[in-house]
């Protein structure tokens, strides 16, 4: 017997809630959400990884557990897809015709997949022969530019010209160059013709350009600043001016003979110019000032000539071989001039101002520039000169260079098709394989099919059984009959075609219910008689009508809650009726035999509370339970409060609803959502309230409560609130 059931972790079940119990039968009522097909399935299937952290305590080997619920329903009721009206019962015969009806479900996804990938296959091996195709028409140009008429490389194409095909794979066969070749088709041309006829002759090198005065730029002298004689009487005069350069420049301005009376001052214009002063100023410019002077002025002229003696740039151009690096030449000559006649300029500055220090540029790197230039020039005037004497070998060097050319312009259509091919046979070889992998899966499924037409059951004696059962409740306008060796068929009276799609769900319950109590009177062969039986039943009414409810109460009580055959019984309804009607109304037997309990969910979880007899209550009862408690889920709170409504005011008292919410006590601003939910038409459009974000309890309550209050019923409100 199980003595303890502990649910936690699992759906509406947040923390921990057990079920404690010593008696046979265990009645527990909640209403629908509140997790009994939770509890109903883990007792149903309690391996699952899902309910980890769930238990039952008290049961061992020798004990059975049966489970009716949804799940017992969809593994035993199987209608067959292909046969209309036509179904199986049993447990083993749906799995099986579940297994065949799916693998052949199985074998018709595979064979439209299996025709997907061939096409895919067929469309891929197409898609890459046709840019092959493209590629090698790209490639073709070759042929077409370089050979024909008077193209001088036609020779490099020599036994590639005769198909597409062999040009293709010659340049697909090439290594790409690791840099992009130096020479142009244009070079290439150029070589050949220098070979050739009258352009085989010889050219001389050029000579490298000398710049010897490259060591007057690093004179100490330019730095310095050249000034006169400090014994001077002017020379304090001078260096307050700070301008011994301006007073160097007037002397030529001043008398060069004695004069008899004062002369005019060059600077100022006064007659302040006297024998004594010219001769002083003209010794502040003594003999060293002089020395400096006059080697500023020597450097200044072998630097000049040395600029003179550079050739003309039109000395280089003359050479055939100077065009290829006439661009790179022109910058670095420019450069190289520049320098020079920068530093001649400062020269000549400084000559002028001897006082103020210079700094001239150092040329040695820029004509290093301009000469390694020129060494490029001279090596393609010995290669010229060397071909001029080896033509064969010159020949097959133009031919490698042509096609190292050819391989890098080329590169981007080849390393391309390259990629494509390579995505392209890794696509084929996966579709190769997804077509083996369909091919054996399609073998697996027809296997499946063999093995399980082999395993299917009859279940003869719980038909006659079910049917019987069918009379008992009072069901006689249809039975079950045989179809064949595993299926059955509803028939009413003469009417044998398609009635399975006529009956209504609670009368497919009914079938499954009475097959479900064969299963536990052991009838069948698949259950284990030996073992001792704890049945769980879940909600067996939820889809019936009031008609038969009565009947399957009478036939839970006959042949569950008042039999010795099964050790405990737990059933499970969201009905208060029919949870009264299974209660035992003998005070003595029920003590000693049934235990009761209520299911609730709030805000915190599922839980699973004891109740006593006592606490039973009608449904109205109960709406008025869950409107009380606001940890409950606002739209339970909400359609009970509805559902209060409509049941008082359309059923019991009669009233006419349509003037109530006019009235100004129910037009404040903070009730508008109550108003607004309770006038739908609809019970199911609580989630409404979670869309909009607009349920407040407190509001909704005092709204209730005013509307009782202002039909004149607040004193059923007050007595129903307690």
């Amino acid at each position: 017997m199980i003595t303890k059931i502990n649910l936690n972790k699992i759906s509406s079940y947040k923390s921990q809630t057990a079920l404690e119990t010593d008696k046979k039968v265990n009645l527990i009522y909640g209403l629908n959400g509140t997790g009994k097909s939770t509890f109903s399935d883990y007792l149903h299937q309690q391996a699952d990884e899902k309910y980890k952290s769930c238990s039952v305590e008290g049961l061992d080997d020798n004990h059975k557990i049966l489970v009716y619920n949804q799940t017992f329903i969809q593994e035993t009721f199987f209608e067959a897809e292909n046969l209309k009206g036509i179904f199986t019962l049993s447990k083993e015969n749906k799995e099986a015709e579940s297994k065949i009806a799916n693998a052949h479900k199985e074998i018709a996804k595979l064979e439209v997949e299996k025709v997907k990938k061939k096409q895919e296959l067929e469309f891929e091996k197409l898609s890459i022969n046709q840019k092959i195709e493209n590629v090698k028409n790209i490639i073709w140009k070759i042929k077409t530019d370089y050979s024909g008429g008077d193209r001088v490389l036609e020779f490099c194409l020599e036994n590639l010209k005769g198909s597409k095909e062999s040009l293709f794979n010659h340049i697909g066969g090439l290594n790409k160059p690791s840099q992009k070749p130096t020479k142009s088709i244009d070079d290439l041309k150029n070589d050949l013709q220098s070979i050739s006829g009258d352009n085989a002759q010889k050219y001389s090198a050029l000579s490298q350009i000398r710049f010897d005065t490259q060591d007057i730029e690093t004179e100490s002298i330019f730095s310095k600043q050249i000034v006169g004689n400090e014994n001077s009487t002017v020379s304090q005069l001078i260096k307050v001016l700070g301008n011994s350069d301006w007073v160097k420049q007037g002397l030529q301005y001043l008398p060069k003979e004695q004069i008899q009376e004062n002369a005019t001052c060059p600077f100022c214009q006064e007659k302040t110019i006297s024998n004594n002063l010219i001769e002083s100023i003209k010794n502040y410019f003594d003999a060293s000032y002089e020395e400096d002077i006059n080697s500023l002025k020597s450097f200044l002229d072998r630097y000049s000539q040395a600029i003179l003696n550079i050739p003309d740039k039109s000395v280089f151009e003359a050479n055939p071989k100077f065009e290829t690096h006439k661009k790179d030449f022109e910058i670095k000559f420019s450069t190289f001039i520049k320098v020079i006649e920068g530093n001649k300029k400062l020269i000549e500055d400084k000559i002028k101002t001897p006082s103020v220090s210079i700094t001239p540029k150092i040329s040695t790197k820029a004509l290093e520039e301009v000469n390694d230039v020129i060494q490029k020039v001279n090596e393609l005037v010995d290669e010229h000169n060397r071909n001029i004497d080896q033509k064969k070998t010159v020949k097959t060097k133009i031919k490698n260079t042509f096609w190292e050319i050819m391989r890098w312009d080329y590169d981007q259509t080849i390393s391309y098709l390259n990629a494509t091919k390579a995505a392209s046979k890794i696509k084929i070889e996966t579709l190769e394989t997804v077509l083996e992998e369909i091919s054996t899966k399609t073998t697996s499924q027809n296997t499946i099919i063999s093995d399980q037409q082999k395993q299917t059951v009859n279940i003869e004696e719980a038909i006659t059984n079910i049917n019987n059962g069918l009379i008992d409740l009072g069901i006689t306008d249809f039975e079950i009959k045989k179809h064949s060796d595993n299926f059955y068929k509803i028939v009413r009276g003469e009417n044998q075609e398609k009635v399975f799609r006529s009956l209504s769900e609670g009368e497919k319950m009914i079938i499954s219910f009475l097959y479900f109590i064969e299963l536990c009177r052991g009838k069948k062969e698949a259950t284990e008689t030996g073992k001792k039986k704890v049945v769980v039943i879940d909600d067996p009414i939820s889809s019936l009508s009031h008609i038969y409810i009565f009947n399957v109460g009478r036939l839970i009580h006959n042949e569950f809650l008042r039999s010795d055959k099964y050790e405990q019984v737990f059933l499970l309804t969201h009905s208060l009726y029919f949870f009264y009607e299974m209660t035992d109304t003998n005070k003595e037997r029920r003590k000693e035999q049934q235990k009761l309990f209520r299911l609730r969910k709030n805000e915190t979880g599922s839980e699973i509370l004891e109740m006593s007899y006592e606490e039973i209550q009608n449904d109205y009862h109960a709406y008025w339970f869950i409107v009380k408690d606001d940890k409950q889920p606002a739209a339970l709170i909400a359609n009970c409060m509805r559902n209060i409504i409509e049941y008082f005011f359309n059923f019991v008292e009669k009233s006419d609803l349509n003037n109530v919410f006019q009235k100004k006590e129910m037009q404040i601003n903070r009730f508008q959502s109550f108003n607004r939910y309770v006038n739908r038409e609809s019970h199911s459009l609580g989630q409404n309230i979670f869309d909009i974000k607009e349920f407040n309890y407190q509001d909704f309550k005092d709204a209730f409560a005013e509307l009782f209050k202002v039909t004149g019923y607040e004193d059923h409100y007050k007595k129903m609130i307690k």
